[in-house]
């Protein structure tokens, strides 16, 4: 019985109708201090930093339907906070579905927008 498990292991391993991507240049992000209620846009270049607050966020890459450059982004972010050890969120956050891979702090939510191509 165990043997077809196995079998069957490749090919659910692999998701259907994978999408070929593309890489961007960069990115936006879209940040919301809940203190305030105030939001701010955040244009990176992949590898670039931006301070937002007491947080430091790093865009790594930024990624795209190959063809469909307004079509759905993801980033691979890592935001750490000044004076505390560790990251406050390291991973790919995906535009379309925010609270998927949400990052979790106490007064700034941050969000991919798009992925920029110039």
């Amino acid at each position: 019985m165990m043997w077809k498990s196995l079998i069957l292991l490749p090919f659910l391993a692999s998701p259907l109708g994978a999408q070929q991507v593309t890489s961007a240049p960069g990115g936006v992000l879209r940040a919301l201090d809940k203190t305030s209620g105030q939001t701010t846009d955040i244009e990176l270049i992949s590898g670039q930093s931006a301070t937002l607050g007491t947080l430091q966020i790093v865009m790594s890459d930024c990624r795209y339907p190959a063809g469909n450059p307004a079509g759905n982004a993801y980033a691979a972010l890592e935001i750490s906070e000044r004076g505390k050890s560790g990251t406050v969120f390291s991973g790919w956050m995906i535009a379309s579905s925010p609270a998927l891979s949400a990052m979790e702090h106490q007064r700034y939510d941050v969000w991919v927008m798009r992925c920029t191509t110039s």
